[in-house]
This record gives C-alpha cells, structure tokens and sequence, in this order.
C-alpha cells in the first residue's frame, strides 16, 4: 500500500500542485491559449490546429475539463470547448497570489 503525504500539505498548497500538473503538458497550454484567442472551439478544429492526433487532443480536453478550467457544450455530434471563466480567474488568482508572495533573497553565489 503506498502512503501520500499529500495530506500534510494545505488546502492552497495542493491546489497549486494539482494547477501545476494539469498544466505541465505544453499541449494543454496550447489549448488554452487557442480558446482564449478563439472564444470557443470544437474539438476538431482544436486538433487541427496542434500537432497531435484528434484522440490526443481529446484527452487533454479531459483533464482540463476535469480541473475546471475548460468547458464543454455537446452540439449534436460535436462538443464545442471553451474556458470556463470563474474557474479560470480563480486559478489565475491562486498563482497570481502564489508567484508575488515569494521573495528572492539568495545570498548566494550560485
């Protein structure tokens, strides 16, 4: 049985983290700077604009979806994404808040 110590961590400090992870792949950046320039956007038309297969993209599309920071619309056959505002501003915030509250005071030489 693996043990995480996850737990022993706040509330804030694990949200960063999981942003952090979903985050982390270049492709779901992509994604989310396509939608902020389109508005929204049918995952084809995503798939087409990434080097990357339509099932790929598709994935990705999950794991964002999965952490709020996108949304998606079924339109018949077609699932049209897009950012999903209030969640978006909230993680924004939380990194926002994360990145000015560390200070640089290395007295180092390195």
């Amino acid at each position: 049985m693996t043990f995480t110590k996850a737990t022993e961590f706040d509330a804030t400090q694990q949200e960063i983290a999981r942003l952090a992870k979903v985050l982390s792949h270049p492709a779901r950046v992509a994604i989310l700077q396509h939608l902020a320039k389109t508005q929204s956007c049918i995952s084809g038309d995503i798939a087409q604009e990434l080097p990357l297969s339509r099932t790929t993209v598709s994935q990705h599309l999950q794991e964002l979806k999965a952490a709020g920071l996108i949304k998606g619309e079924i339109d018949g056959l077609t699932v049209c994404y897009c950012i999903d505002t209030e969640q978006f501003g909230k993680a924004k915030a939380l990194l926002e808040t994360f990145f000015s509250g560390i200070s640089f005071a290395c007295n180092c030489d390195c």
